[in-house]
């Protein structure tokens, strides 16, 4: 497993790639809504397979937090720690960007994993591309 940060066009679409499988194939986002204006300003982060996109995530500067977003993992990979392997690695970006506070929208049937990484439910529950979320921050 390698983690790169997206430096050129076909990181940044190998990116696009994982989000598209997770996001619009297997929970039904609307794909004109995920990507969005937000890309250019934030880093991301992937993660590789012997070469093949395999997991995902975003950071930027929000409101004084880093805003994690985007975070997901192809389905034949979950389970083996690569969701906490892109939270370290944004955070780490994060720190690095002077951010000493984290915020992220959280879909509910995975609040307790951003709860394991030391992240506070501070919402009540809402809705986001039709999905349960909640807004979750870490000091």
């Amino acid at each position: 497993m390698e983690v790169k940060v997206a430096k050129n066009e076909q990181e940044l679409k190998d990116a696009f790639t994982v989000r598209m499988d997770v996001f619009v194939e297997e929970q039904k986002v609307p794909s004109e809504i995920e990507i969005d204006e937000f890309e250019d300003e934030s880093t991301h982060v992937v993660i590789y397979d012997k070469g093949k996109p395999i997991a995902t995530g975003r950071i930027r500067e929000a409101d004084g937090y880093g805003k994690l977003e985007r975070i997901c993992v192809l389905k034949t990979h979950r389970k083996f720690g690569l969701g906490k392997m892109i939270m370290d690695s944004l955070e780490s970006i994060g720190r690095k960007m002077d951010l000493k506070q984290f915020k992220l929208n959280a879909q509910t049937q995975a609040e307790s994993f951003y709860e394991k990484q030391g992240y506070k439910t501070v919402s009540g529950e809402f809705l986001d591309a039709n999905i349960p979320h909640v807004t979750m921050v870490k000091k």
